[in-house]
């Protein structure tokens, strides 16, 4: 198939530079533009960059020699050169809002790590295995924007991707009723590094502002259903949940506690574990991992630096399910919170939007 070209607005940022580096080798989508803040605007990605390059693995080589444009000013620019854009911006939420409905007024799709439109009614906000169907709700928006082709679709908070992968299985099957999580959130989710925080070396924060909210809603929107031009969120199950910083690289945990109109068996919650799939396996797209959560019995894992990375980065790990004395069940999640919780999982989500024909 010929590669789509895509640009990254926002990839000097961290979530932006692991677009960057994942679409470096990818087999669909081919890196055409890079877009950031009028500072970097017309110098060489790696001038831009330069020593805020945040990722372990070197800056690819093909991405160094691009000019970065302005996200703003040359918005015009950027949807004449590519087939669509991740989102990765760092601005006020409202300018955000107005950046990308004006990319996707320009018939220019738009993927989007940013927060600002998880709550506008008709974008999708889609964690790939999770409600594929929620992009029926795309006609409906691109009849408001008056486009033809653009659109918005955004993926969720990268938190949630720890915990909510793991209750979905069961939601249905055993009416998943209440939910109480802790999650365990690495510093790189704030866009940092212990360099450039060394604060958090030896400490904990026990808040992020805007987290505990998010963990507590979004997962209802992700459990809603399309209604004509809009997605009606789910009413249950009731979630509380308490987010901490903690002083980890990267890799999200999560401490979940839940129960259940009627109480399965531990093998039952196993079992359907262990054989959930979703559309990107069934497509077989190129970023799934092919076995989307992985369980381990022994009591010491999930750990953060031993399994963040699994599949690539875009699984999800699970241990330590157990009955509780207060609600049904209890166990810990992780996942990677720039891979499976932001690019990667926006990259996975332009791939299902590709495989089914929505940047046609």
């Amino acid at each position: 198939m010929k590669k789509l070209k895509v640009g990254v607005i926002g990839g000097t940022g961290m979530v932006g530079q692991r677009f960057v580096s994942l679409l470096a080798d990818h087999p669909w989508f081919q890196l055409t533009v890079i877009a950031a803040s009028g500072r970097s605007a017309g110098k060489t990605y790696a001038e831009a960059v330069g020593s805020r390059w945040a990722l372990e693995e070197p800056m690819p080589e093909a991405a160094k020699d691009i000019v970065v444009m302005n996200a703003v000013a040359d918005k015009q620019a950027i949807a004449d050169q590519v087939d669509f854009v991740f989102s990765a911006v760092d601005m006020k939420k409202e300018e955000i809002r107005a950046l990308e409905e004006e990319y996707a007024r320009l018939e220019c799709p738009v993927v989007s790590n940013n927060s600002a439109h998880r709550w506008t009614p008709d974008v999708p906000m889609v964690v790939p295995e999770i409600n594929p169907e929620h992009l029926a709700v795309i006609p409906a928006q691109r009849s408001r924007l008056g486009t033809k082709r653009g659109f918005i679709a955004v993926k969720s908070n990268c938190s949630l991707q720890s915990y909510v992968p793991a209750l979905h299985p069961l939601k249905d099957e055993f009416g998943l009723n209440k939910v109480l999580v802790c999650t365990y959130q690495a510093i790189s989710g704030a866009g940092k590094t212990f360099e450039t925080w060394p604060e958090m070396v030896d400490n904990i924060i026990p808040y992020i502002g805007g987290e505990e909210e998010k963990s507590e809603q979004e997962p209802l929107k992700l459990w809603g259903r399309v209604e004509g031009d809009h997605i009606q969120t789910a009413q249950t199950p009731a979630i509380t949940a308490q987010c901490l910083r903690v002083p980890c690289s990267n890799g999200h945990m999560a401490a979940v506690f839940c129960s259940f109109d009627r109480k399965p068996t531990r093998e039952e919650i196993l079992a359907r574990w262990a054989a959930f799939s979703g559309k990107p396996q069934q497509l077989g797209l190129p970023s799934a991992p092919k076995q989307f959560i992985h369980y381990f019995e022994q009591d010491d894992r999930p750990q953060t630096k031993l399994d963040r990375n699994l599949e690539g980065g875009m699984a999800v790990s699970v241990g330590r399910l157990r009955p509780d004395s207060q609600y049904d069940y209890k166990f810990v999640c992780l996942s990677h919170n720039t891979l499976r919780g932001a690019a990667g999982g926006g990259v996975l989500l332009a791939e299902l939007l590709c495989a089914e024909g929505w940047f046609d």
